[in-house]
């Protein structure tokens, strides 16, 4: 089947609302065809621990507020957005180091959690601190302020919660380098 002559629907993308955040530069950066990160690995390791406890608001558009009926019950939600700031032209990357480390092999960006990808959709499970109206406050979301918001889910571990995941070498070093 050659993609190029199928005839795809088209794709429309409604923001639903805006992040309001601490966070306004990315810590990864796009440069000659690679990504570059922005901090050193010990003090990228005590921002992630500072963000995981950073409160964050969702700002869901007026238009959209009832959607949000019945989302206190739930403890987490995934939030779904759009990096704002990727430059459009570097979304045609197929390869990066991850995080931008030359010390770890290149890989494909669908196997990597890079901003930058075709489709720059991005997705965070938070905590959900409390709802005011057509805002929610939340925890440990990572987004830069200013992100639009695309979607929100209520997380639940019958439908998202995978059993005993396993993941490349590579990805374990980060976490470990990321939680010690």
């Amino acid at each position: 089947m050659d993609d190029a002559k199928i005839e795809w629907p088209k794709m429309e993308l409604t923001p639903v609302g805006q992040v309001r955040s601490e966070i306004k530069t990315a810590v990864l950066q796009t440069k000659n065809s690679d990504l570059e990160l922005q901090e050193k690995m010990e003090t990228l390791r005590e921002n992630q621990q500072k963000k995981r406890q950073l409160v964050s608001e969702l700002v869901i558009f007026r238009q959209w507020e009832e959607l949000l009926d019945g989302i206190e019950g739930f403890s987490h939600v995934l939030v779904l957005y759009w990096p704002h700031l990727i430059d459009p032209q570097m979304r045609h990357l197929k390869k990066v180091h991850p995080m931008g480390r030359k010390d770890l092999p290149i890989q494909g960006i669908f196997a990597t959690c890079s901003p930058v990808r075709p489709n720059p959709i991005l997705v965070s499970a938070v905590r959900l601190l409390e709802r005011q109206g057509n805002i929610l406050k939340v925890e440990g979301l990572e987004a830069l302020d200013g992100s639009l918001i695309i979607d929100l889910k209520p997380y639940s571990t019958n439908y998202y919660g995978a059993e005993n995941p396993t993941v490349p070498d590579w990805m374990a070093q980060i976490q470990r380098e990321l939680s010690s």
